[in-house]
Order: C-alpha cells, then structure tokens, then sequence
C-alpha cells in the first residue's frame, strides 16, 4: 500500500532520536503529532554529501518551520546509533527516525532500484512529503535535487499555513 496525495497517511510508529539534542530514543506516532504540519524527508544514508546538505539545509529553516507550525522529521534506514551521531555532528533540531525494516520506506513507496558504481541497487529515493495538521498528504516531492529543495517546501508549507 502506498500513500496518495489529499488522503489521510494511516497511523504509524517508528523508533526515533527526539527533537532535542538530548538523544531522547523512544517510539514516536504520527497521532503524537496532530495538530502539527508535518515535512517527512526521506533520505539515503547519514554523513554523505548529499543527505548531509539536505539536512543542514532544514536545520538552517527549522525556526521558519517551526513558526508555520510544522515539525521535520528525517527518515532513513540507518540506526537509531547512526542517527544520533549525525544529529549531534550536525546540530540538527528535528526527529530522525530510523526505518530499518522499511515499513514507512514501503508506505511511502521510496525504495527504488540504483545505479551504484555501475550496480543495481535497492535504495531509498531522495522523497519529501508534506502533511497538514490532520494527517492528510498535502504535497510530495520524488526524486529530490537537494538545491533550493528546502526552500521549495518552505513555500509549500507556508502556503498551507495561510489555507
């Protein structure tokens, strides 16, 4: 089953580094967030150029995010350990949440096949996907290029706090 754009993202919980930089670990839903807009980016692998700039890229918006009353939320298959490394590394304010089994990867419909040195690949396709304070998928993004990215959704996420 794959999320369809103005439909209701089915509940969901997955192990996640909190939104502080304490390292809180826990299980987070997406019924814990309603009332918020919410960014999920899916992303390939912590600590690589491209993910890392995509990431630093929200960080640096993340009080822009947060005044249109929307929460970001990374999301790869790497560890909950890998996860905090990166967030601690690069002093990022939003969850990450780690996808191991690629539960939210296969809702969301963004594993694909790669080219990876000249090899076919399974991997997490560069993907963002905005909802609104109800749950409903309000805009998705695929095949990411990670310039202007952010700014992109900001727009997005701002027009929809305006609706």
């Amino acid at each position: 089953m794959s999320v369809a754009l103005h439909q209701a993202v089915p509940e969901f919980s997955a192990a996640a580094i909190s939104s502080t930089l304490t390292g809180l670990d826990g299980e987070l839903s997406l019924s814990s967030l309603r009332g918020k807009n919410l960014v999920l980016y899916f992303y390939p692998k912590d600590n690589t150029p491209g993910c890392t700039t995509e990431s630093q890229d929200f960080r640096d918006a993340y009080a822009q995010f947060s005044q249109a009353n929307t929460e970001i939320i990374g999301i790869s298959r790497d560890s909950l350990k890998s996860h905090q490394n990166f967030k601690t590394q690069h002093n990022l304010p939003f969850i990450l949440i780690s996808d191991a089994q690629e539960e939210l990867c296969s809702l969301f419909d963004v594993i694909k096949l790669k080219n990876m040195y000249g090899k076919e690949v399974r991997g997490i396709e560069r993907s963002t996907f905005l909802l609104d304070t109800q749950g409903i998928l309000r805009h998705l993004w695929r095949g990411v290029k990670v310039p202007g990215h952010v700014e992109e959704v900001l727009h997005a996420v701002q027009a929809l706090a305006k609706a």
